[in-house]
């Protein structure tokens, strides 16, 4: 990513959550999250709601309980797999069918394109990826921890920081609040802590103290941007659209977003679809 981009408000840090399986623990998560103006992403299975996966109760909600939920805390929903298969321990084809058909289901439900989403189980392989690619998949987040917060390489492999019981998240979290951003321009770029896991677990554990702390800590900071996933890759795939004249005077912006930079020290707003004088 350029140098000069910026997060919305010129900030150079974003927080974004990811919690898979549509459970019901989710609501208490959700309004965690709300408390400390967090933001995040839900991978849902479609195919597995409540009372409608072979009849069992399996502590994920209906259909109508995911709907509800979701949508009225404008939380970003994604795909998860249908069956929430282990894609790359099933026939290519019907991995690629069990995701799409969970996308169908999760647009028609909440209305909108959906194009992100946590695999199964974290597994993937290059073959499926070069398809999800050509099937509207943008972003996928895997199951892995690199403990750090740099924007993934690949978007279809988006390794998150950490997971929530990862014996060093308050010791990270800590490192990512008190971090400045340089002050030579060369040395700038974009940070993102990347938290993931299961709400579930927080009752499996008996531990929800854990995000609650995060969430108190690591909320309303000044600095930071909460976004969703989608609104993480939305936004910079919309700063990598931007075009500079061949001087270096002007910067045009396509996009129908804003966009924040830092070029040469001096901070610029470009306006949705306006050009920019710099200088």
């Amino acid at each position: 990513m350029y140098k000069y981009v910026r997060f919305p408000d010129f900030k150079f840090k974003a927080l974004t959550l990811s919690y898979d399986d549509g459970v019901r623990q989710d609501k208490r998560l959700i309004s965690i999250m709300q408390q400390h103006g967090l933001k995040g992403t839900f991978n849902i299975n479609t195919g597995m709601f409540s009372a409608e996966y072979k009849g069992v109760e399996n502590g994920r909600m209906t259909k109508q309980e995911t709907f509800d939920l979701y949508n009225s805390s404008k939380m970003e929903v994604a795909m998860h797999g249908y069956h929430h298969f282990s894609m790359t321990q099933i026939d290519s084809a019907l991995a690629i069918s069990d995701i799409l058909t969970d996308r169908k289901e999760l647009e028609n439900m909440f209305g909108k394109v959906i194009n992100g989403m946590a695999y199964a189980n974290g597994l993937c392989n290059e073959e499926l990826r070069k398809v999800l690619s050509k099937i509207g998949i943008s972003w996928a987040r895997t199951a892995g921890q690199n403990e750090k917060f740099d924007l993934p390489e690949n978007w279809l492999e988006w390794e998150g920081t950490c997971h929530h019981n990862n014996p060093r998240l308050m010791e990270l979290a800590e490192k990512f609040v008190q971090m400045k951003e340089p002050g030579y321009y060369w040395s700038r770029k974009l940070q993102v802590f990347y938290l993931w896991g299961h709400s579930y677990e927080f009752d499996n554990d008996g531990n929800w103290e854990v995000i609650e702390k995060f969430a108190e800590y690591m909320g309303n900071q000044d600095d930071i941007w909460y976004a969703t996933n989608g609104e993480i890759f939305d936004y910079l795939q919309a700063c990598e659209r931007i075009k500079f004249s061949a001087d270096g005077n002007f910067v045009h912006n396509p996009n129908a977003i804003d966009i924040y930079i830092d070029y040469l020290n001096n901070k610029y707003i470009i306006p949705a679809g306006k050009t920019v004088k710099l200088g």
